[in-house]
């Protein structure tokens, strides 16, 4: 890939650059819909990555290439703003408004981007290439900014230029990913610490349904409505509840049950996927897999059932892994409605499951099923 980009940028620029990044999709192994809620998620930082190769330049203009998608954008600083005919560009120039909304004097640059994280599966393309922007300016403007902050500045990119609300998962995952080990993130306060992930002879394989449901985003904020309505039925009677992350079953009985089903099975959801992410931590720090696995599977069954973010195409391939003992755990991973179920496998039985699992998914849905073997590496760095 380094090769690819420096070929690449002198055919474009002309000249060598000056630095190259590289910086990370990301798994979120449980803790789902949660991080809206208050409450924990567990992602890491996976061997798929964005890359950007960046020099700066003498005058005001920016030049950007795609170099998978062979097309180019250019614009300058003082020009700055969301593009709304092709998406890409907004990734990078969002991350270059965060530097100029700091108030600093910023010369234009050229820069190429590649990408091998797939595109729609729920792995964090649009984060992994906001993390490396902000990564290589911060280098080259020698501007010192600590990484905690640049996550925080690769959101804002995400929400004012990509016109995504995400919330911080996505960015600190990429960002802040260290080898063989998943970030125990407090979507709260942003504490973090790193939970040891060690998988000897067990792989990470991602299933893509290769369907995304129109329901995602409609259906998303609504359950963040629902959620809400479960926080303000208990705040009623427990002032210091404030979100589902300081929530009891026995409040949900009490206070939510009685007023709406559905309601209740969104909210009790979040709580019990909460303890099972803190109680999942603990199993890793035994080096229990097995038992986290189990958690997995619980979580999908309570994403299909009881928060209905699933669909038939992931339904299928959980339940069509559920009772192999290849496999130690499976669910639904994102927002929901489609892309990809991640599995933990064991690494001398992913052809068979591959060879079973593919004909049976497309014979049963009439889609294509692809697959993506991931292991856990570092977050973004210079290359």
């Amino acid at each position: 890939m380094k090769q690819k980009l420096q070929k690449t940028f002198l055919e474009q620029y002309a000249v060598e650059p000056t630095v190259i990044v590289r910086s990370p999709g990301r798994v979120n192994i449980i803790g789902e819909h949660t991080d809206y809620n208050e409450g924990f998620v567990l992602p890491a930082a996976i061997d798929k990555a964005a890359y950007v190769a960046m020099s700066l330049r003498n005058d005001d203009e920016i030049h950007l290439t795609a170099a998978d998608l062979n097309e180019t954008f250019s614009t300058t600083v003082s020009g700055l703003k969301p593009v709304g005919d092709v998406s890409w560009p907004n990734y990078i120039l969002g991350a270059v408004a965060q530097f100029v909304k700091r108030g600093m004097k910023l010369p234009g640059f050229n820069a190429v981007l590649s990408s091998d994280v797939p595109m729609g599966a729920g792995l964090s393309s649009s984060a992994a290439v906001e993390c490396a922007t902000v990564f290589a300016l911060n280098y080259l403007l020698q501007t010192n900014i600590d990484r905690v902050a640049m996550v925080s500045m690769a959101q804002k990119a995400e929400h004012e230029y990509a016109g995504v609300m995400c919330g911080i998962m996505d960015q600190f995952a990429s960002m802040m990913g260290k080898k063989d080990h998943v970030i125990k993130l407090d979507c709260r306060s942003l504490d973090y610490e790193y939970v040891p992930f060690k998988l000897d002879g067990i792989k990470i394989v991602l299933l893509n349904t290769n369907v995304k449901h129109s329901l995602a985003s409609s259906e998303y904020n609504t359950r963040r409505n629902e959620c809400t309505q479960g926080v303000e039925w208990i705040k009623a009677h427990h002032p210091e509840v404030t979100s589902l992350r300081h929530a009891t079953i026995a409040m949900l009985d009490e206070h939510v049950l009685p007023k709406d089903e559905t309601i209740d099975k969104r909210s009790r959801f979040v709580v019990e996927e909460i303890d099972r992410l803190l109680t999942g931590c603990a199993d890793l720090q035994k080096g229990d897999i097995a038992a986290l696995g189990e958690k997995m599977f619980a979580t999908h069954d309570g994403l299909s059932k009881m928060y209905a973010v699933s669909c038939k195409e992931l339904d299928f391939l959980v339940d069509f892994v559920r009772n192999r003992p290849e496999v130690l755990g499976a669910r639904m991973m994102g927002g929901g409605f489609g892309g990809c179920t991640i599995n933990l496998v064991k690494e001398e039985a992913i052809d068979a499951l591959i060879t079973a699992v593919k004909p049976a998914y497309e014979a049963a849905t009439g889609l294509q099923l692809d697959y993506y073997i991931a292991s856990i590496e570092n977050g973004t760095e210079i290359i």
